[in-house]
C-alpha cells in the first residue's frame, strides 16, 4: 500500500505561479515512481510531469511552464507551475506507479491522492 497526499493548491490570478507538494508513504514506496496529472471536469486525467529512473518527463502542455523535483528519499514530488493560465484550472493529482516505462499513462497508475484543486482566474 502506498498512501499520497497533496498539498498547496489554490487561487491564484493568470500570469501567477503555484507550487504543489506531494508526500507518499508506504511500506513499498521505494518501488514506485511518482506523477502529477490533472483533470478538469468533463475531460481526461492529463500527465503533467513526473520522474522515471530519476529523469524527469513533462506533458505537452506544460512543458516549459512547469518544473517537477523529487526530494533524495524520491518520497515527494513538487511541482513549480509558473506563467499560469485559466486553462490550468483543474483538479491536480498525485500518482504512485510501479512500472515506471508508462509514466504518462493514467490507467497504469495503482495509487492516487485525493487532489489538490488549482483554480486560475482571468
Amino acid at each position: 500500500q502506498v498512501q499520497l497526499v497533496e498539498f498547496g493548491g489554490g487561487l491564484v490570478q493568470a500570469g501567477g505561479s503555484l507550487r504543489l507538494l506531494c508526500t507518499a508513504s508506504g511500506d513499498a514506496v521505494s518501488q514506485y515512481e511518482l506523477g502529477w496529472f490533472r483533470q478538469a471536469p468533463g475531460k481526461e486525467r492529463e500527465f503533467v510531469g513526473g520522474f522515471n529512473g530519476g529523469s524527469p518527463y513533462y506533458g505537452r502542455s506544460t512543458e516549459g511552464r512547469f518544473t517537477v523535483s523529487q526530494d533524495d528519499t524520491r518520497n515527494t514530488l513538487s511541482l513549480q507551475m509558473n506563467r499560469l493560465r485559466p486553462e490550468d484550472t483543474a483538479l491536480y493529482l498525485c500518482g504512485a506507479i510501479q512500472n515506471g516505462r508508462y509514466l504518462q499513462h493514467a490507467r497504469r497508475y495503482n495509487y492516487w491522492g485525493q487532489g489538490t484543486q488549482v483554480t486560475i482566474s482571468s
